[in-house]
């Protein structure tokens, strides 16, 4: 269902899962399998996903749906799928989410699960749970919150109505929204950005940036602090400053 492609030090990782790329308990499984080997590769800095076909990916498996009889099933689906998605939004090493034709209900919520998304601008992203009589169940709406406010998050979900790549960069749910054809270049462009900094600091800043849900800003402070002092005597540290004195291009190795 997936495949990995490696340029440099960034791994791009696409689902292929036609016609609609649709995220089964199969396919949450292998992304979760994928991500640990990914975690223990110091080859791999970075991570675009992506689908390959018409889609991003337009939800969860609704044949899946059939099988639930009881609403401790139901609600045993939707953690599986919460602990995925908070493993893709904990993961030490950046993950973009390259964006195009569709990124709806489950796709969506493994989308903004993703530190960074870059999308088509004809791309069409939302939650239309509520057509089926349901609701987002993968922490969708918790993150759309986050994302892109009370009244919009609302008024996506209760009408069901998704939003166009440009849309969701102008409200906040995405970072850059490019031609489809340019999607997966940029995509590229930014990770390669991203994979020729020390991968310590890159992921530093992201274990800040994340605790920031859950801890006060003292303790963050705090933290950042502590962090701070470990990255600064790191061998990636003084190559940084040594290149930046010597008006070069530093070459970090992640030590």
């Amino acid at each position: 269902m997936f495949s990995v492609q490696q340029e440099g030090y960034v791994a791009i990782l696409a689902l292929h899962r036609p016609p609609a790329n649709a995220l089964a308990s199969s396919v949450l499984k292998e992304l979760s399998e994928r991500l640990d080997a990914f975690k223990e590769d110091d080859q791999v800095r970075v991570i675009i996903l992506h689908g390959e076909g018409r889609f991003f990916s337009a939800g969860a498996d609704i044949k899946e749906f059939t099988a639930i009889e009881t609403s401790e099933q139901a609600a045993e689906l939707a953690r599986a799928g919460q602990q995925i998605m908070e493993k893709v939004e904990q993961f030490p090493k950046p993950i973009i989410a390259a964006i195009h034709g569709a990124a709806l209900g489950g796709g969506l919520e493994l989308a903004m699960s993703c530190h960074l998304r870059i999308v088509a601008e004809n791309a069409k992203l939302g939650l239309p749970e509520l057509q089926l009589g349901i609701i987002p169940g993968f922490a969708g709406t918790q993150r759309l919150l986050r994302h892109v406010g009370m009244a919009k998050a609302l008024e996506m979900m209760w009408t069901s109505e998704p939003i166009t790549g440009t849309e969701a960069v102008q409200w906040g749910l995405a970072n850059k929204a490019v031609p489809e054809e340019q999607l997966l270049d940029t995509a590229k462009q930014l990770a390669q950005k991203i994979a020729q900094k020390s991968p310590i600091s890159v992921q530093a800043v992201l274990q800040l940036v994340n605790e920031a849900r859950t801890k006060t800003f003292h303790e963050c402070v705090e933290k950042e602090a502590q962090l701070f002092g470990q990255v600064f005597v790191t061998d990636d540290a003084k190559e940084g400053i040594a290149a930046f004195i010597e008006k070069r291009t530093p070459q970090f190795r992640g030590k």
